[in-house]
C-alpha cells in the first residue's frame, strides 16, 4: 500500500506545481508589488553568484564565505528607497540573498545599483494605466564554478492592483487574477538579451471593485427581502379587508 500512496503523493505534488500552488525556484528573481499611486514594493531573491555575474556585485560567491548584511544593504541603498535588513538562505549548494525595497515612486528603483539595468514607466492613458519596464544588458561578469547546470532561470514577477486588460508575458496567462510572470534563461540574461514587460490595467483597484460588487449584492438582497416582507404583509391584509366589506 505504501507504493500507491507514494505515487499518489507525487502526482498531487506534480499537479500542485503545474497549477502554481508551489512557487518555482529561480536563480535570480525580482517580484514587484505595484500600487495605482505609483508606489511599489520590490522583493529581490537571488543567489550571490547571480548578483555578481549579472549585476557586477563585489561579493564572495564561495558558499562557505561569510556575506556581510551591511555590504548587501549598501548595494541596494539609494535615495528615496527604504531597504529591509537582508536575509540569507541556501539552495543547491549556493547562498541566496533576500532583500525588500519600498519606494513611494516606482521610478526610484532605477537609482538602485542592481536595478539600474531597468527603466520604469507607469502612467495613466485615458481609461487605463500603462506599465512598461525594459530590462537591459547585464554586467556579464565571469564567476568561478559554482554548480550552474545551464537550466537556471531568471524571473520578473508582478502583483498588480487592478484587473489586467493586456500584457505581453510569454505564458499568456494571468495567475490568480492579477499576477504576471516573465521568465528568461539565466544564460540569455547573462548575454544581455533585452526583456520588455508591458501591461495595461483598469483604473480601479481589485479591492474597490470587490467592495463595490459586495455592496451591490447587499443592496440587492435587502431590496429582495423588503419586497418579500411587503408581499407577505399585503397578502395578510387582503382577507381582513374582504371581511370588512359590506
Amino acid at each position: 500500500m505504501r507504493v500507491p500512496a507514494l505515487a499518489l503523493l507525487l502526482a498531487a505534488l506534480t499537479s500542485a506545481c503545474g497549477g502554481g500552488l508551489l512557487k518555482k525556484e529561480y536563480e535570480y528573481e525580482e517580484e514587484l508589488y505595484l500600487s495605482l499611486d505609483g508606489s511599489a514594493q520590490l522583493n529581490v531573491n537571488a543567489s550571490v553568484a547571480s548578483l555578481v555575474a549579472l549585476r557586477g556585485a563585489d561579493l564572495a560567491v564561495d558558499p562557505r564565505a561569510r556575506v556581510d548584511r551591511a555590504d548587501v544593504r549598501a548595494l541596494f541603498d539609494a535615495p528615496g528607497v527604504e531597504v529591509s535588513t537582508p536575509t540569507f538562505s541556501r539552495r543547491d549548494g549556493r547562498r541566496f540573498v533576500h532583500v525588500r525595497l519600498d519606494v513611494a515612486d516606482l521610478r526610484r528603483l532605477s537609482s538602485v545599483t542592481p536595478l539600474s539595468w531597468s527603466t520604469y514607466r507607469f502612467e495613466r492613458q485615458g481609461d487605463t494605466f500603462e506599465y512598461r519596464q525594459v530590462v537591459g544588458p547585464s554586467a556579464g561578469k565571469a564567476v568561478e564554478s559554482i554548480g550552474w547546470t545551464g537550466d537556471e532561470l531568471v524571473a520578473f514577477r508582478m502583483h498588480l492592483p487592478s484587473k489586467v486588460d493586456y500584457h505581453n508575458a510569454p505564458s499568456r496567462r494571468t495567475e490568480r487574477g492579477n499576477i504576471l510572470e516573465w521568465e528568461q534563461p539565466l544564460a540569455a540574461r547573462l548575454k544581455g538579451e533585452t526583456l520588455e514587460l508591458e501591461v495595461r490595467m483598469e483604473p480601479e483597484t481589485i479591492l474597490y471593485t470587490t467592495l463595490l460588487l459586495f455592496g451591490a449584492t447587499i443592496v440587492a438582497a435587502v431590496m429582495t427581502f423588503a419586497a418579500v416582507i411587503f408581499w407577505v404583509a399585503r397578502r395578510g391584509r387582503d382577507p381582513e379587508m374582504a371581511e370588512l366589506r359590506p
